[in-house]
């Protein structure tokens, strides 16, 4: 074996030691890694750097790392942690005991943010975030926190978290601060256990001055004629509003198209922004998933369903299809209206087989989500994920079931009765309505929508869906599940914080921060439509909306 000479070991120790790293660290470990492969890597384990550019980290000098930067609207902001061995290896020394396979399964990076000396947020990354060979392998973790390009990344849904859920953009106001992050290895083994530093960095951030917006665009909108709503009397803290569209205005909001609130049943505020209109059709995505769960209801109040216990092996074939198994045949109506099929197909998942995205490459999607397999590891009822291809499966029983087809029975049963006659529907390939999105409809109608659940299934004194069924949708299916989405019958459950005070809310709940809110204990239901579609600020935005302008404006009369 050849022998290294004894002066080379002493610098490699000073290099390291220095990093904050030991030579220990840079031995194979628990499983192989990538291990230190360029003078830049060698010259910096235990740094983050940022950077500005987006070339790949080969074609980068020492010159690219950045001390200062100026965040504007469209920027791309990087960083990039050289470290001296893989994540996988870091978990390895927090708990022995484990394989490999299941300390990526535990553990991640742990994310803390420091804005001035002051921490300001620390987050334990999702287990989902980064490839299982990433974490065994890597030594050089490099991805986006702002991109001009809007690059899918966790680096960046992690950027929005910090900061406008958990007061970075309160920290980081106009003028120069010092933004610092530290990274460590965390596992959760029972107790969450975090390890030491494996790299740290800091960069110097000016954020710009604001733009000056006119009175026009702060004052509260008058509530024109004909909105098909009686008025409301109430009052509400009109500094708040005004301070919510002074944000919207500035783009700290951003493409935000309306706001509208109901009270007590009657129309209490109606603002349109960026261009939208009381006749504006919003594209509100996903949110049209929850009109597949009404009309569900209406159909088995009718007896065109008999209940949510039917199985789809009462409305297909299933041996016709492709993987067939005879858990296919135990998925019931119940399963996909929880999306908790058990199918092996996920929105969540990178790569999985059964997305939306891979549907719609196809010229059937009922035959695409028919053909997927099932997931073993989940018991039909119990697991959620999130699943459009089941919700398009659901809307296909709709249609095979009641008389005339979905379209003419949504219109006939649920959309004439609530007085909406001007909404667009977004077809299947089959010119099959699609209940996994895309229905388009104007701000007040949706607020119609919100309102019959919070009547219990009432509209105008007349019956349109059973309050059993109301119910049902607005009850978490997955409550005292660990690790569970709250989730009701394709309604999303979630509650919002104001001071020390939670309310309760349903939602439906679509790409871009679309959103129609039915609170629990409060007379309230709030529509919000956006077209920040594909964006990591889409609903966090709008969770800060709401946290801190709407409800504190609306929940108490001003004295």
């Amino acid at each position: 074996m050849r022998k290294i000479p004894f002066i080379l070991l002493l610098i490699a120790s000073s290099i390291f030691t220095a990093c904050g790293q030991t030579p220990s660290n840079l031995i194979p470990g628990f499983v192989p890694h990538k291990g230190i492969s360029t003078p830049m890597h060698q010259a910096h384990v235990g740094r983050i750097v940022f950077m500005s550019n987006t070339r790949p980290l080969k074609d980068c000098s020492e010159s690219d790392f950045l001390s200062s930067f100026e965040i504007n609207e469209s920027c791309d902001l990087n960083f990039t942690v050289f470290m001296g061995n893989s994540l996988t290896n870091y978990l390895h020394e927090l708990d022995t005991t484990l394989t490999a396979e299941e300390l990526i399964q535990k553990g991640n990076f742990q994310f803390s943010f420091i804005v001035d000396d002051s921490l300001l947020y620390t987050e334990n990354l999702n287990l989902g975030a980064g490839l299982p060979a990433q974490k065994n392998e890597n030594t050089i973790l490099r991805k986006p926190f702002l991109s001009s390009t809007n690059i899918d990344s966790w680096g960046r849904f992690l950027w929005m978290r910090f900061y406008y859920r958990n007061g970075g953009e309160a920290a980081l106001e106009t003028g120069i601060h010092t933004l610092k992050i530290e990274i460590r290895p965390y596992l959760k083994n029972g107790e969450i256990i975090v390890g030491d530093i494996i790299a740290e960095g800091e960069i110097n951030l000016k954020m710009a001055e604001l733009d000056k917006v006119s009175e026009e665009q702060i004052a509260i909108q008058p509530i024109k004629e004909n909105s098909g709503w009686e008025l409301s009397k109430n009052g509400f803290d009109e500094e708040k509003i005004r301070g919510l569209n002074e944000k919207i205005a500035q783009n700290r909001f951003k493409n935000i198209t309306s706001v509208v609130v109901i009270k007590n049943g009657k129309l209490l505020i109606e603002e349109y922004f960026n261009g939208a209109s009381r006749n504006t059709l919003h594209d509100t995505r996903s949110v049209g998933k929850s009109f597949a769960s009404t009309l569900t209801g209406i159909a088995i109040e009718e007896g065109h369903l008999k209940n949510t216990d039917q199985t789809l092996s009462e409305f297909y074939d299933l041996t016709q299809f492709a993987n067939y198994s005879t858990k296919k045949d135990s998925v019931t109506l119940q399963s996909l209206l929880t999306m908790s099929s058990g199918f092996d197909g996920s929105d969540n998942k990178f790569n999985s087989p059964g997305s939306e995205d891979e549907m719609q490459l196809t010229d059937n999607w009922v035959k695409f989500t028919l053909d997927l397999s099932m997931d073993n590891t989940r018991k039909v009822g119990e697991v959620w994920d999130y699943f459009t291809a089941g919700v398009l499966v659901l809307g296909d029983i709709i249609d095979k079931s009641v008389p005339g087809g979905l379209e003419k029975y949504a219109d006939e049963k649920l959309f004439q009765p609530l007085d909406i006659s001007n909404y667009k529907w977004f077809y299947t390939p089959q010119n099959v309505p699609y209940t996994g999105g895309g229905l388009e409809m104007n701000s007040l109608d949706f607020a119609k929508y919100g309102q019959l659940y919070k009547n219990k299934g009432v509209w105008n004194g007349r019956h349109i869906l059973s309050s059993d069924w109301a119910t049902k949708t607005m009850t978490n299916y997955f409550e005292g599940k660990p690790n569970q989405t709250a989730y009701g019958y394709l309604f999303w459950n979630q509650e919002f914080s104001v001071g020390d005070k939670k309310y309760e809310a349903f939602l439906c709940s679509g790409n871009g921060g679309n959103k129609i809110i039915v609170f629990k204990d409060q007379p309230l239901v709030v529509v919000i439509t956006a077209t920040a579609y594909g964006q990591p600020y889409g609903h966090s935005q709008v969770d800060q909306m709401l946290e801190n302008f709407i409800l504190p404006a609306v929940i108490k009369e001003p004295n």
